[in-house]
C-alpha cells in the first residue's frame, strides 16, 4: 500500500527514514510489484539483491532509479523525497539557495534538483470543457537589470509571451509561444480547449476568430470593462499574479530558455490546489521518468 501518512516534513522524514524506505516507495508507485525493465517493457525481469533487477532480453541491470530523476545521482534519494516536499509544498516555490541551505548542499547541486524537478511538472491534461477563460501575459525580465557581460543587443526587452486558459472550477493550461499572432493562440487554444465551449477572452484582435469555433464571449478592458454577468478573465489574471509573484519573488528571473519549466511548475500548483500535500507529492514522484542530464541542461 502507497503510503500517504504524512503531513509535514516531520512526518515525512518519519516516513522515509532511510535509502530503503525511498525505494521501497518508489517501486510501488512505480511498478506496485509488476516490475518493467527500462530497456525492454516486453522482457521477463530477474530479481537481485540489492534492490538491483535484471533484464533477460538485454543482459542490462537496473534500479526503479534508473531513467528517472534520480538516475546517476550521488544524493540520498531522503533529501530527494526533501527536496520534492519543499517544491510541491511552497505556495510559490523555494529558490535554490534555499534549498542547498535546508538540505545542506551547494547552490549548484540545489540548482540542478530542482531543474530535474520541473522536468516532472509538465503533464498531460485532457482537453477543456464549459466555461474556458484564455489571457496572454508577458513573463520575464528587463534587458537593463541584467548584469553587463549578459545583455543582449538590440532589445531592451526580454520578456516571453505566454498564453494560459483556465477552466472554471477546473484546471489551468500554460504556455510559452513565439509570438501573440492569431496562429500561434489559436493553436494552443484549439490543442487545450473542446470545440463548443464558452471561450471568455479580452478584446485583443488576434482571438476574434476564434468564434468559428467556440461560443466565444469578449470582455471589452479598453473600455474598462472587467465583469459582464458570466463574461470576465478573473479566474486566469488571477493566475498570472500567482505566476509573477512567485518569479519576481523567489526566482526574481527566468530565462526564455527555462520559462515553460517554471510556468509548468505553477501550473501543478494550481491543478493539484484540492489535494493533500502527501497526494501532491506521490503524484509527482509517479512522473519522474523526465530525466535530464547536466550538459543537456546548460547547452
Amino acid at each position: 500500500m502507497i503510503n500517504q501518512d504524512f503531513n509535514s516534513i516531520l512526518e515525512l522524514v518519519q516516513a522515509f527514514p532511510d535509502q530503503q524506505s525511498c525505494m521501497d516507495h518508489l517501486e510501488q508507485l512505480r511498478w506496485n510489484g509488476n516490475v518493467v525493465s527500462p530497456f525492454d517493457a516486453t522482457s521477463k525481469v530477474y530479481d537481485c539483491k540489492g534492490n538491483k533487477y535484471k533484464c533477460k532480453n538485454t543482459g542490462k541491470y537496473f534500479n526503479v532509479k534508473t531513467n528517472t530523476i534520480f538516475d546517476n545521482t550521488k544524493l540520498p534519494l531522503q533529501k530527494w523525497f526533501l527536496a520534492i516536499w519543499l517544491v510541491t509544498s511552497h505556495k510559490k516555490g523555494i529558490s535554490s539557495i534555499q534549498l542547498g541551505r535546508d538540505l545542506n548542499i551547494t547552490q549548484k547541486s540545489a540548482w540542478f534538483m530542482l531543474s530535474r524537478i520541473r522536468q516532472c511538472f509538465g503533464m498531460d491534461n485532457d482537453q477543456m470543457e464549459g466555461e474556458i477563460e484564455a489571457d496572454e501575459a508577458y513573463i520575464g525580465g528587463k534587458n537593463k537589470n541584467r548584469h553587463a557581460d549578459k545583455k543582449v543587443k538590440g532589445t531592451t526587452d526580454d520578456k516571453a509571451p505566454v498564453l494560459g486558459m483556465v477552466q472554471r472550477g477546473g484546471k489551468v493550461a500554460a504556455k510559452k509561444v513565439d509570438d501573440t499572432t492569431f496562429e500561434s493562440l489559436a493553436l494552443e487554444i484549439v490543442k487545450n480547449v473542446k470545440q463548443g465551449a464558452k471561450l471568455y477572452t479580452d478584446e485583443y484582435a488576434s482571438y476574434k476568430r476564434l468564434k468559428r469555433v467556440y461560443d466565444h464571449k469578449v470582455i471589452k478592458h479598453n473600455r474598462r470593462q472587467y465583469v459582464r454577468g458570466k463574461v470576465h478573465t478573473n479566474t486566469i489574471e488571477s493566475f498570472w499574479a500567482l505566476l509573477k509573484r512567485g518569479i519576481f519573488g523567489i526566482y526574481h528571473f527566468t530565462s526564455k530558455k527555462h520559462l515553460q519549466l517554471y510556468v509548468d511548475e505553477f501550473c501543478f500548483r494550481y491543478n493539484t490546489r484540492q489535494v493533500g500535500e502527501s497526494a501532491r507529492f506521490n503524484l509527482l514522484l509517479q512522473n519522474t521518468e523526465n530525466r535530464i542530464t547536466y550538459s543537456e541542461l546548460i547547452k
